[in-house]
């Protein structure tokens, strides 16, 4: 395995993320559990979730699965545990959000589910943008000195809302965001435009989420018979994109690699990128997706790959003006 700084910060991740959306939907806690062994046996310490993951009848699941995983012992002080506030937990109207009451509450509640005393990165799971930064960073320092949180970070966030995070954050002295997850892959590319840009100017480490594209990037032609990529959603973008992800799959035939780890290798070699989430649902998904921190794409390889998902054409304002 290999281990990048997060962003600005001195914290090793590997170059994985393991995501578990998918822990006690789509994989059942035995599955989760061996997931979570094998891949810190394969040297990923980076563990990412929510306290909204768990399905819809069941929110905070996934990080009692996980929080039962911990308690096993000898494994808290081998990851980096992120988590996530924002979602809407509960009837109440302040059962979710920002808040300064809610974020404090919530990441009571995500350690007590995670059998954990503290949280190594908090993430805004999105913007609030209601809320002041002042309220947001006031709650936020509370939790790193009482030692329950360690790093912030955000997720969905547009530049502007990074920017604004960290300029406030600077003027109190404190150390602000050092993480964004957003949605990017060779199919989903408007980070480039500002996202990413600021990212790097601020020292904060982008982690990709839906590196496959919500499936499209991992071999979707031949008809899967089961997970998302049966959903009839998928199926009906699969066919809007059948040229381009034809071509796709026909470059990673040349290749002589699966679909998934060339989106996946594309992502690490992207600046500014720290760590891919991948979201197994099996232990064979899991041992594929490695495969992608050995690949390494020559510069035809790159273009061409380039050329048949194009990008916004780099960074703004270039992108769109003189």
């Amino acid at each position: 395995m290999q281990y990048v700084a997060l962003g600005r910060t001195g914290l090793q991740v590997s170059r994985l993320c393991l995501g578990t959306m998918n822990f006690g939907s789509w994989a059942s806690e035995p599955d989760s559990h061996a997931i979570l062994d094998r891949a810190l046996d394969e040297g990923v310490n980076f563990i990412d979730t929510a306290d909204a993951y768990g399905g819809k009848e069941h929110k905070g699941r996934t990080e009692e699965i996980i929080g039962r995983w911990i308690a096993q012992g000898g494994r808290r002080d081998r990851i980096v545990l992120a988590t996530k506030v924002h979602g809407q937990m509960g009837p109440g109207p302040n059962d979710g959000g920002l808040s300064a009451y809610h974020i404090r509450r919530a990441c009571d509640e995500s350690l007590r589910r995670l059998q954990t005393d503290h949280i190594d990165i908090y993430q805004m799971h999105h913007i609030r943008r209601e809320v002041p930064w002042e309220e947001i960073w006031q709650a936020m320092e509370t939790l790193v000195r009482q030692g329950k949180v360690v790093y912030v970070g955000s997720s969905n966030f547009a530049a502007w809302d990074i920017a604004t995070a960290n300029q406030t954050a600077t003027r109190r002295g404190f150390l602000g965001l050092v993480s964004e997850q957003s949605k990017y892959s060779l199919a989903c590319r408007h980070v480039e435009l500002e996202v990413l840009p600021c990212c790097r100017a601020y020292g904060v480490g982008l982690i990709p989420y839906s590196p496959l594209g919500a499936g499209i990037l991992g071999g979707v032609l031949e008809k899967p018979k089961d997970g998302r990529r049966a959903e009839n959603g998928v199926r009906r973008k699969v066919e809007r994109l059948r040229e381009p992800i034809q071509a796709y799959e026909d470059l990673c035939h040349e290749l002589g690699e699966a679909p998934a780890n060339v989106a996946l290798a594309w992502l690490l070699a992207q600046p500014g990128v720290a760590a891919p989430i991948i979201g197994p649902r099996t232990l064979d998904q899991l041992t594929g997706a490695l495969r992608a921190i050995d690949l390494r794409l020559g510069e035809e390889a790159l273009r061409r790959l380039d050329a048949i998902w194009p990008g916004p054409g780099g960074s703004a304002p270039e992108a769109y003006a003189w």
